[in-house]
């Protein structure tokens, strides 16, 4: 198991505002990693619908390795 941190994006600074993890339990790659991984955390995380798009994962930390 893996946590990857989760951002909020923060358009207006550039800059990316850390929230907490998500936990990547997968231990093979399959093609929807990410988008699963970013679902979750939009769900989890976003507290308003407008929201949801500014939160993010580092996608670096949530590859799995070959």
């Amino acid at each position: 198991m893996k946590q990857i941190t989760v951002y909020q994006i923060d358009y207006v600074k550039k800059t990316r505002i850390p929230l907490g993890w998500v936990t990547e339990r997968r231990n093979s790659g399959r093609v929807d990693n990410l988008i699963g991984l970013v679902r979750m955390a939009r769900k989890i995380f976003a507290t308003a619908g407008r929201e949801a798009h500014r939160i993010v994962i580092d996608s670096r930390e949530a590859q799995l390795p070959a």
